[in-house]
């Protein structure tokens, strides 16, 4: 577990724009039920349920078919569960999401939020492979994005027998799972394998230090203030954190190169800490010669879409995400 520190100079908190009114009520149930991430509630994140929330069922109502495999993690690491998201009536090859889930880096597994991606199977467009990796900080980096990697090589290696057509292999992730999967994405281009298709970055946490304005303006508001940012950071690199010797694999902000990446989607909300660090990203990504989506939705919290999905801004952003993965199925 890596040592980590607590001292950061957060000598101000910037201006914050206004959250949607429409969502308000949402972020002070989910504040309410949810406390600021630290070592001393952390065991709670990893118990807690977002509000309301109710069971899924992965099969869609038998729509589609659950397997789970355990596949070689890297080189001398345990093995990695794969979570397998075929449709029942699968005629194959079909296109591959590949799914790395949020939750700060520190909770999660590979069921969490990849209700989101049940559609695409049972209308039988895609199939999706979400990957469990370990866990800071009894993990730190780079045990998530090496395990996060092995599970996509691992997948692109085994196509023929998933029924996937390794032409159409998307990645996507959410949060930390967004960071997870754009440092996933620049492993797949350094080590030439394997190609994929297109990267889906959902409000991205792509840096660790906290130089933006929207990563200081949270301060006990929103859903991922700067305080667990901080503890997150922290519980993946420990002293590292901020300092020079931090590699882009865990924090994509840091990469000085970005050609040669897929296609990509980004969105973020205006009010949320990853804010500055997803719009510097799709630019950056654009200077390097990438195609970009990007959009930026005015009021939104971190995870809005998620937490509110009936709100009027969250169904243009569900929409308009759904559109461009709709068109990445269809290339």
């Amino acid at each position: 577990m890596p040592e980590t520190t607590d001292a950061l100079p957060f000598v101000d908190t910037p201006v914050r724009p206004p959250f949607d009114p429409a969502l308000v009520p949402v972020l002070d149930a989910v504040r309410q039920a949810m406390p600021t991430l630290s070592a001393e509630t952390l065991s709670l994140w990893r118990q807690s349920e977002l509000p309301d929330s109710e069971p899924v069922d992965f099969t869609a109502g038998g729509t589609v078919r659950v397997n789970e495999r355990q596949v070689p993690g890297p080189d001398g690491a345990p093995d990695i569960t794969l979570l397998i998201l075929t449709p029942e009536a699968e005629t194959g090859p079909l296109p591959a999401i590949y799914h790395v889930h949020g939750s700060g880096m520190v909770s999660g597994d590979r069921y969490t939020f990849v209700e989101m991606l049940l559609p695409y199977v049972s209308s039988g467009r895609a199939i999706v492979v979400s990957v469990e990796y370990r866990l800071a900080p009894e993990h730190p980096d780079p045990a998530l994005v090496e395990d996060s990697y092995a599970g996509l090589a691992w997948t692109a290696r085994n196509a023929d027998e998933l029924r996937i057509d390794p032409g159409r292999l998307i990645i996507l992730g959410l949060s930390a799972g967004g960071g997870i999967a754009a440092g996933t994405a620049l492993l797949a281009r350094d080590r030439a394998f394997p190609k994929l298709s297109h990267q889906v970055l959902i409000c991205p946490m792509l840096d660790d230090r906290f130089e933006t304005h929207s990563s200081r303006m949270l301060d006990e508001e929103g859903t991922w203030d700067r305080n667990c940012n901080l503890f997150a950071w922290n519980a993946l690199l420990g002293k590292r954190r901020g300092g020079p010797d931090v590699s882009p694999y865990a924090a994509p902000a840091r990469a000085e190169d970005l050609a040669g990446l897929p296609r990509t989607y980004i969105d973020v909300g205006s009010a949320e800490s990853f804010r500055d660090e997803a719009l510097t990203y799709a630019r950056r990504l654009s200077e390097a010669g990438v195609s970009v989506d990007l959009h930026m939705w005015g009021g939104g919290f971190h995870g809005f879409d998620l937490m509110a999905p009936d709100a009027a801004i969250a169904r243009a952003s569900i929409s308009t995400r759904d559109e461009f993965i709709q068109r990445a199925l269809g290339d």
